[in-house]
Order: structure tokens, then sequence, then C-alpha cells
């Protein structure tokens, strides 16, 4: 079954067996790296990656600067799960993606949070701004505002 979402991404993501901690639970720190994997996919498949240990396009090259993660429901064991990403804001330099990882069918809701970055410039290590390349992706991604507005009221 297929849903269409009103805005964002889904990307299907495996937990492999080495993502399980000691009670066969997917261990709290790997829940980043599944964020990771389906970000990653999700802009390589649009141009952005690395080769030769570099960055392709520009963009790719930013820093995690704030991740918040709310855990509800643990993920019990392998299989695959569904990461749903969109982006809340796109400014010069710094996006904050909001997610949700849930069961491959959508209904186990296992964490939700929020996710900031910036790009930087590779010589100096200081913020620089997006080419236009990359808020063309993104663009797709952004939540839309009103739903942002309605969300932070309630």
């Amino acid at each position: 079954m297929t849903t269409v979402l009103a805005y964002g991404h889904t990307e299907r993501i495996r937990i492999h067996y080495d993502d399980l901690d000691a009670m066969g639970i997917v261990h709290n720190a790997r829940y980043a790296l599944l964020l990771e994997r389906a970000l990653t996919a999700y802009w390589e498949q649009r141009g952005f990656s690395f080769a030769d240990g570099r960055p392709t396009l520009p963009d790719s090259f930013h820093a995690v600067v704030e991740f918040t993660i709310n855990y509800r429901a643990p993920i019990r064991g392998t299989g695959d799960v569904a990461i749903h990403f969109w982006l809340d804001s796109f400014g010069r330099s710094s996006g904050v993606y909001g997610f949700t990882i849930t069961s491959a069918d959508g209904a186990t809701t296992h964490a939700e949070g929020h996710r900031t970055i910036v790009r930087l410039d590779p010589g100096t290590m200081r913020p620089t701004a997006w080419t236009e390349a990359a808020r063309e992706v993104a663009a797709s991604l952004l939540k839309p505002a009103a739903l942002v507005g309605a969300e932070e009221a309630s």
C-alpha cells in the first residue's frame, strides 16, 4: 500500500542485528544513524553524495548542530522501518528537519524529533549559504507553513 504524503519524504530503512542492544531492541544511539541513512539516500538520489572522500556538491559539507529525539515505542527486532522526514525551515545557511520513525506499516510511532544542520565552508569552517541546487531539492521537502503554524498552536 502506498501512502500519499502531504509533505516531505518517507524512506524505508532496514534494521540489522547489530543495531540491537542486549535486550533485543534498537539501541537508542542508532536512531540518529537510521535518520542519517534515510537522509543520505534521499539526497544521494538527487546528486548530493561523496566520492573519493569528498562531497560531490558543496552543500554536502554541513554539520549537525542540534538533534532532539523523543522515544515513543521500542523497535523490537530486525526488519524495515519507515522514516518520514521533512524540512520545517531552510534558511540562508541552515535547515531544520522534522522526522518520525514508524513501523513499516505506519501503525506504530517509534520516535520523533528534529535535527538542525548548518552548511559550512570547508576552508573556513564558518557557515555559508546553500547553493540554488540545494534550495531546489530542499523546496520539495518543506512542510507547508500553515501546517507548521497549526502544530505550534496545539
